[in-house]
């Protein structure tokens, strides 16, 4: 639910002419990373505050075994989150550092799109599809 939230935005529309990463268009970047990080920051409350609420210790150990296992899916989300939210606050120190929307490997414009799919996005698609080979090839 919470990785959808930044969906919701209208994709921007660059005018004719206007210069990568304007002003309007970090703008627009920052509006969605901070949105999101507030609906992951409800979710992770709300899971702490409803873990606080279900807290109960059941006799029967098939119940308290299934506790234990629903308890440990929700944290291992929450972990995922909580990483989600740091990714999400360096990007937005990349946006006041005028940084964004730049590949970290080669420099190159990461483009609109790619960053409307992904707003975290710190590589281009190229650079990012040579990782993910490297990757597959260091696994064998």
């Amino acid at each position: 639910m919470a990785e959808e939230i930044y969906r919701h935005f209208t994709p921007y529309e660059p005018r004719k002419g206007e210069q990568y990463m304007s002003a309007k268009q970090l703008a627009h970047f920052r509006s969605i990373l901070e949105a999101w990080k507030q609906d992951l920051q409800s979710d992770i409350e709300r899971t702490v505050h409803t873990m606080q609420d279900e807290a109960t210790s059941f006799a029967d150990p098939n119940d308290r075994a299934s506790q234990e296992s629903d308890i440990a899916l929700e944290l291992r989300n929450r972990d995922r989150e909580r990483k989600l939210v740091k990714k999400i606050d360096q990007t937005l120190a990349r946006i006041d550092a005028e940084d964004y929307g730049y590949c970290d490997s080669c420099g190159v414009e990461i483009g609109l799109k790619r960053l409307e799919a992904r707003p975290t996005a710190t590589q281009c698609i190229d650079c990012k599809t040579l990782d993910e080979i490297r990757e597959r090839q260091v696994a064998r």
